[in-house]
Formats: structure tokens, sequence, C-alpha cells
């Protein structure tokens, strides 16, 4: 342990070795205490279940790392991108103030139609819009620049570089851009791999180096980006 400590450019991370944690059992323990899911998101699962959506919603101890860090900046406008039944959406839209908007983007109508019914059960209607369509394409007509205190990227990882040049003109000065699958289930470390796992790579390279952000990858779930624009 001592020898590799001191090997040069290599600094323990003070944690067991990863083959030693129940990462499983954690995620259980992050969300009986912190993200327990109420009626309401329970439903949205089921939902996404019974329109046969891919199981990809956050997992709930990502989503209440997302709810937090939107609340912490005190978000009145908030933008998604990737908003599937509406999971995060609620999170989200749990923690706005009165009069907060959350914009998502979903680019299958069905999709956005399950996503309108979460939200509008969920009592969240007046504040979160629901946009259909190429997320790309929308991103580039919102504005004014500034205009968002938080962006969250959810949707296809290969234009998430993409959706990073959009929000770097949408977010004011201190605003929070996040997004998810930042590990790729680990694959980044060999971005080879697969088509996505370079395509993540490549963002988190590209975020690493962007001078207009300060980031990080906190490691919830899949690894959550995190990044302020300066």
């Amino acid at each position: 342990m001592a020898d590799d400590a001191a090997a040069p450019g290599k600094i323990p991370s003070g944690a067991p070795d990863p083959s030693e944690l129940d990462h499983d059992a954690l995620d259980r323990y992050v969300q009986r205490l912190y993200a327990a899911e109420d009626d309401q998101l329970r439903r949205v699962r089921a939902r996404a279940d019974e329109a046969e959506m891919p199981r990809i919603q956050l997992p709930p101890a990502t989503a209440r790392a997302l709810q937090l860090l939107v609340r912490a900046v005190g978000a009145r406008r908030v933008l998604e991108v990737g908003t599937l039944a509406g999971y995060s959406a609620i999170w989200i839209a749990r923690v706005l103030p009165p009069g907060g908007k959350l914009v998502t983007i979903e680019i299958d109508p069905a999709h956005a139609s399950v996503a309108r019914r979460s939200v509008e059960q969920a009592g969240l209607a007046d504040s979160v819009d629901v946009r259909v369509g190429d997320a790309a394409e929308l991103l580039a007509r919102l504005g004014p620049d500034g205009s968002f205190d938080a962006v969250f990227l959810d949707a296809d990882k290969e234009r998430y570089t993409t959706y990073m040049e959009e929000a770097a003109r949408l977010l004011r000065p201190r605003g929070l851009l996040m997004a998810d699958n930042a590990f790729w289930a680990g694959r980044v470390l060999d971005p080879d791999s697969d088509r996505l796992a370079g395509a993540l790579n490549r963002f988190n390279e590209r975020l690493s180096s962007d001078r207009r952000f300060d980031a990080t990858i906190l490691p919830v779930g899949d690894g959550l980006m995190v990044a302020v624009r300066r």
C-alpha cells in the first residue's frame, strides 16, 4: 500500500478497493435515508413500464443529488434535455420557488404525453413546460442568453458536447450544468470499448479543459457531472 501511495501521479482515494464495496447496497442505503420515493414517483415508474419505455429513469439517489444542487443555487429557471416519463422533472420542479419554471425537452411525442400526465398528477403542471422536438434545434431557439439558472442533460450521449455549447450560452454566471451517465458504467476508462463510451469520454475531457466552467464528476449513480458557469 505504501509503495502504491508513493507511485508518481497516483493518489490513493481513501476508499476501500472497489471490489470490496457493494454499490447497490450503498445506493439503497442512500435512498432509504435521503431519497425515499413517494406514491407519485412510484406511479411515474409504473406508468413508464406500462408505456413500455426503457428503464433508464434516474435512480432515486441521483435524482436527490440533482434536486439538492438545483435548490442550492436557488434556481428559478431550469432546463432539462431528456424528459422520458417525467420522473426527474418532478424531482426538480418540487424545489422550484413560486413562479419558477422547468423547461424540459423530449424528442418522442408519446413519451412527452406520459410526462405531461405525470407532472399533472403530481400537481406541478404550472411549473413544468414539456416541449417536443429535436433538442439541438429547440435549444438553439431558446433565450435570451444567460436566462437559465441550471441545465440538466440526460438524453442522447453523442450530442452532449453540442448541448454543452448551448448550455454555456443559456446559463447565467454561476449557473449549474449537470449531466448524467458521466461514467457510463465505468466504460469511459476504456473509451474505445464502445461508441457511447467514446462520446462521453470526449464530453468529459472537453468540459475538463473548458475555461467557461469549473467542473467535476460526483460518484453517485452512473456519475453525475456538475459544472459551474464562470
